[in-house]
């Protein structure tokens, strides 16, 4: 495919951006603002890669008149760098062809969280708890930054509900595909006779809104306050700190105790509202334009199984990918980039495909 004309036509829309960053009132508008510098760096980052490729294309071409020339010396050299370029353009072009995709919403946003147990009892609030450690440890290993927002602890250990931030350097393109059902298949502890039980829990991974995104009026909410419940210090039950926040239009409610402060759950409780009504959104945008969807790597199908984990073989399955991997105990501390990296693949070669790019 001649990349020429769409690489051409984005020279021309990076001027027009260009123009527009250096207009003195552009920050008059906070989400404009963020979308100009964002189409930027992504039409930046297309042409760097096009000069690249190009570049290559053209020194392949120089050495191959170099390979027919009569200098012996000069054409075993050439010959020598043509099978190095040969090597590279594919890797090359393929950059290219990533680049001249349209960014996924959201990708560069920071993201919501929230992990809920399953069927399967305390088998699965013990799942749910391995999950959040998982992914905490998977964002530190990247200079993320995790902030616990609400949480409701099992009675017999583990966790029936876990909500938390993810912060930095695009959260919601490496945590987006985490969204679904994930199963988990052991031996629990109090079971005698060995045998292994199944058990999930359920991930929302939700791109974090901002006010901007979403007006949510005074009005359309109710907040309530009252004293927060469950185990903890001698002050949890003395102090009007939870908040439970309706918003009416919708229904939705959400209810933060977590922390000592009624400004700081109310906070986190509206924090938590926008991304949902964020993701709802989204969703209806999605039904609206798209009655034929990819088969949704990442994208929420939270009703779909996506990951199985299997304790006796020390084996994970995503489903969506087909890929097994033998490392569920390193996977488990952290180490979920191969997991990452391959659902990312998989979703741009999609794209690809549907975008005729290819």
């Amino acid at each position: 495919m001649d990349f020429e004309p769409l690489v051409e036509r984005k020279r021309r829309r990076f001027e027009e951006l260009e123009s527009e960053i250096s207009s003195p009132g552009l920050f008059d508008n906070p989400k404009r603002a963020r979308e100009v510098l964002r189409e930027h760096g992504s039409v930046k980052e297309l042409l760097a890669h096009w000069e690249r490729f190009a570049k290559a294309k053209r020194e392949l071409g120089e050495n191959r008149a170099l390979a027919e020339s009569g200098d012996r010396e000069m054409a075993d050299l050439a010959k020598d760098e043509i099978a190095k370029i040969e090597a590279e353009l594919p890797g090359l072009e393929r950059a290219v062809q990533v680049a001249l995709l349209p960014p996924e919403p959201d990708e560069d946003r920071d993201a919501i969280v929230e992990i809920r147990a399953g069927t399967g009892g305390t088998e699965a609030a013990l799942f749910a708890a391995d999950l959040f450690r998982m992914y905490s440890r998977y964002a530190d290993s990247l200079g993320l930054k995790v902030e616990e927002l609400e949480s409701s602890a099992a009675d017999l250990g583990g966790l029936r509900e876990v909500i938390f931030r993810i912060s930095g350097e695009s959260v919601f393109r490496r945590f987006r595909y985490e969204s679904g059902v994930h199963r988990v298949q052991r031996v629990p502890a109090t079971e005698a006779q060995g045998r292994i039980h199944t058990s999930t829990a359920t991930v929302a991974v939700l791109p974090e809104a901002e006010e901007v995104d979403i007006e949510i009026k005074p009005e359309d909410l109710r907040i309530e306050v009252c004293r927060a419940g469950g185990p903890g210090g001698q002050g949890v039950n003395t102090t009007d700190s939870a908040v439970q926040v309706l918003h009416i239009p919708t229904g939705r409610i959400v209810r933060c105790q977590d922390g000592r402060s009624q400004q700081k759950n109310k906070e986190a409780a509206l924090k938590i509202m926008r991304s949902r009504l964020l993701e709802d959104k989204r969703r209806e945008e999605e039904a609206k334009y798209s009655a034929h969807r990819r088969s949704l790597i990442g994208g929420g199908g939270r009703e779909e199984k996506i990951r199985t984990y299997n304790f006796a073989e020390n084996r994970v399955t995503d489903h969506r990918i087909k890929l097994s991997l033998y490392t569920l105990d390193r996977i488990l501390e952290g180490e979920v980039g191969a997991l990452t990296e391959a659902l990312q693949a998989d979703d741009i070669a999609e794209r690809l495909r549907e975008s005729g790019i290819l």
